[in-house]
């Protein structure tokens, strides 16, 4: 009989998702913000997520072997909760808890996941829940999903999970192997997150703006070295300024930061507004310098020998998304190879959670080397859509899809594009996107404040044929999933100027065509018309939402932007009187 194991996230309170495998294969994986509506879909189950992955499988409850989550009972036994509770004694009901209480959060989650799988018709009577350490989750879904197999460095930094929030360890013939880990408040990422609240942003959400913003400050202005230390192999935190809890919060019309008063009298008032202005972009720039130093220093001293026997290493953690740290790591010489995994925050760990269980069951997971895991739509869902939707939409069937939206895009048009099963992660990749051509100048300021209606100064991404990426980039690293940037070539520079960040680099996808055919053929089309085989690209959603699912939240999205065209598989919709029949003639088409 087949394994079925469905993998259930949303432990932390943030990015509930689910994840479907079925011997080793992973069939389904999709986050419940895109089915709510709701970014982040914060303390909320992943309901509609795993009712999805079950439908789509055809698989009903009682065909699940286990249901896997990523979150479990830390013994007090351990380091984990004496560590919490000697940090924090400035909070001393905080550190009493974690020791006589430890694992009330553990307890909490398991209920509220027992009541979600009763409402999709599970009997918890014949339902196995199996538990997973949540960076054991995290590193699972980096080094099962990695394809490596030599022995493999593994990598873990995020915010926390139980109490732990840095993971070093190896991966071996398929078992994981812990090296050391630490523990909250000793957390590189949720010091990035305080920063990321004292730059005007919301933790766990804004973290890659501060990187963004970073490239337009100057890292040697401003001396971030005390806001945390690496030494004889600890990591410490000064909570004297961030990561800190109760009364030494900063708070401001009734709402607590994690970082504190001494953080404001150091830096000044925390940012407000959408500008990148000095001295916040200089802080922006410190905090990111900090980081990678630390990080490449901890990748070092746990990980270095490994590395230099084997050079492969495989990430994840909230931290794996800092694309400017990953261009660090696969520029050291012994790094032949990092897989960053594609949803490295939260929402993969139901993927980590699943193929752990999977592997401790004795299926090995596949190498995952695609994100279509989502919802797709046919032409009969999205004509049936336009046919309901209060504009009464415009549209048109179209023959060639690649080639039609390839010349509106060599035209200077942005183009909503929507197509195939919807991604899983927070990068869009080639199934929800919006399109513009990286030569026509201001496109990309267009789409920022046309459509994205967000801050000025965030960049835009390339997507390039796999002929065009070693060229462009000077790398053969392969970047499927836009976890890197590279340094952009000058030529290339010249030519789609419009996907190039500030400090010379891009966050680029180097497709290869077996895992998007239409995606592909469409930047073939581009080449052929611009000579360039890259589009620039952002993810299909506006500011503030998630990305889309359906073709009715892709309506919504196109007649509140001021977007003219949208390619929903083969139908055209478009707001140009001459582009499309009239709503009469669409009878006929």
């Amino acid at each position: 009989m087949a394994l079925t194991i469905l993998g259930l996230s949303g432990a932390v309170s943030h990015d509930p998702s689910a994840a479907l495998y079925i011997d080793g294969k992973l069939v389904a994986a999709a986050e419940e913000e895109r089915f709510v509506r709701d970014k982040h879909a914060k303390n909320r189950m992943p309901y509609e997520a795993a009712k999805f992955c079950l439908e789509f499988a055809n698989i009903k409850p009682g065909a699940v072997d286990a249901v896997a989550i990523p979150f479990a009972p830390i013994s007090l036994a351990g380091k984990a909760r004496w560590h919490y509770a000697k940090r924090y004694w400035y909070a001393p009901d905080r550190a009493l808890d974690a020791i006589l209480a430890g694992n009330r959060h553990y307890y909490r989650y398991r209920k509220r996941i027992e009541w979600c799988l009763v409402q999709l018709g599970f009997d918890l009577k014949k339902t196995e829940i199996v538990p997973v350490e949540h960076h054991l989750a995290h590193a699972s879904s980096a080094y099962h999903c990695s394809g490596f197999q030599e022995k493999t460095a593994i990598l873990g930094i995020d915010g926390k999970g139980e109490y732990a929030t840095t993971f070093f360890g190896y991966g071996e013939n398929g078992r994981i192997h812990k090296i050391k880990e630490f523990f909250d408040p000793d957390s590189l990422g949720g010091l990035y997150g305080a920063i990321t609240e004292y730059l005007g942003f919301e933790m766990l959400d804004g973290e890659y703006k501060v990187m963004g913003m970073a490239p337009y400050g100057d890292p040697a202005r401003y001396d971030f070295s005390r806001l945390a230390k690496f030494e004889n192999g600890e990591l410490t935190i000064n909570t004297d300024y961030a990561n800190v809890i109760g009364l030494r919060r900063y708070k401001d019309k009734g709402k607590g930061y994690y970082f504190s008063p001494k953080l404001i009298d150091w830096l000044g008032p925390k940012r407000a507004g959408d500008i990148a202005d000095d001295p916040y972009n200089h802080y922006a720039a410190s905090m990111q310098k900090l980081f990678e130093d630390l990080s490449l220093k901890m990748i070092d001293y746990y990980l270095g020998e490994i590395l230099r026997d084997t050079g492969r290493l495989a990430f994840a953690g909230g931290g794996a998304l800092n694309v400017k740290l990953n261009q660090k790591i696969i520029a050291r010489p012994e790094v032949k190879e990092l897989f960053v995994q594609p949803a490295s925050g939260d929402s993969g760990t139901a993927i980590g959670a699943a193929s752990y269980v999977s592997t401790q069951r004795g299926v090995y997971v596949e190498k995952m080397q695609h994100v279509y895991l989502g919802p797709a739509y046919g032409n009969e869902d999205v004509i049936a859509a336009c046919a309901r939707h209060p504009a009464k939409p415009r549209w048109e069937k179209v023959d060639n899809v690649p080639q039609r939206i390839g010349q509106l895009l060599a035209d200077g048009n942005p183009v909503a594009w929507f197509q195939g099963r919807m991604e899983f992660g927070p990068r869009a990749l080639g199934g929800r996107y919006i399109l513009g051509c990286p030569s026509a100048p201001g496109v990309a300021d267009r789409i920022n404040a046309q459509i994205k209606f967000r801050e000025r100064w965030r960049p835009f991404c390339p997507s390039m044929l796999d002929t065009v990426g070693p060229r462009m980039l000077g790398s053969q690293h392969p970047a499927p999933f836009m976890t890197f940037t590279f340094e952009v070539a000058e030529e290339w520079k010249a030519r789609v100027p419009e996907v190039v960040h500030e400090d010379g680099t891009s966050r680029a996808q180097v497709l290869k065509r077996e895992h998007n055919p239409r995606y592909y053929d469409l930047m073939l089309e581009m080449e052929r018309l611009t000579g360039n085989g890259v589009v620039l690209n952002t993810s299909l959603n506006r500011r503030g939402e998630p990305m889309i699912c359906s073709p009715t939240d892709a309506l919504n999205m196109f007649f509140g932007s001021d977007l003219q065209y949208l390619a929903m598989e083969d139908v055209l919709v478009s707001k140009a009187e001459s582009a499309s029949p009239s709503p009469a003639k669409q009878e006929n088409t």
